[in-house]
């Protein structure tokens, strides 16, 4: 369960943690797509995905500046809609920032397509 004093991440905050495909401190930042009061695990596992500062593959989601309501990455970055995880809280090491509802619905909606 979360504490007292453990934020609760909301749907579009990007944060930076551990990355399971990397070998030791390595991590990565990921979006958060998960929040839903009443979910179990609410507040400390979320469904993300993969933020990366690749630009050679086809289907990643850019990330314009203007998409950014606070915070960001300090280099370029774009989501990848099939890099899906699950993240407990614990493995997230600090908050980069929020992005706007309309980027993080074109991920879900991606995600959804890449599963159908």
């Amino acid at each position: 369960m979360s504490g007292a004093n453990t934020p609760t991440f909301e749907r579009g905050d990007v944060v930076y943690g551990a990355d399971p495909f990397k070998s030791g401190e390595d991590g990565r930042p990921w979006l958060i797509l998960s929040n839903h009061e009443g979910r179990p695990f609410h507040g400390d596992q979320y469904i993300v995905l993969t933020l990366t500062t690749r630009s050679w593959m086809d289907g990643l989601i850019e990330i314009p500046a203007d998409a950014w309501i606070r915070g960001g990455t300090p280099a370029e970055s774009r989501i990848v809609p099939w890099g899906v995880q699950s993240i407990d809280r614990a493995d997230v090491d600090f908050w980069q920032g929020r992005l706007r509802d309309e980027i993080v619905a074109e991920a879900a909606a991606e995600l959804a397509a890449e599963i159908r």
